[in-house]
């Protein structure tokens, strides 16, 4: 490989990471704010209230995109299966 095809292969790596990581970090994110902005007009300031909803929407949003991260994961695997065989 030359030293073009190395940077395509990585710059397309960090998309895909990019896209596959992006929608749990949203969500995260997401109900981070609205956590904070709840104890913000409570004056609860309790530092686990943060963990267990955080956690539970993440992995509920795991399991709606795991589809959508299998399809982007692979169709990369796909691009580096073509590179390889095409030498």
């Amino acid at each position: 490989m030359t030293g073009p095809e190395v940077l395509d292969v990585g710059r397309e790596a960090i998309f895909v990471l990019l896209k596959v990581s992006s929608p749990l970090m949203m969500v995260g994110l997401g109900v981070g704010l609205t956590i904070a902005l709840f104890q913000a007009l409570t004056q609860i300031q309790e530092m686990t209230l943060v963990f267990v909803p955080k956690i539970l929407a993440i992995f509920l949003a795991l399991i709606v995109m795991l589809p959508f991260m299998g399809s982007v994961l692979g169709g990369y695997m796909n691009f580096i299966a073509d590179r390889i065989v095409s030498g």
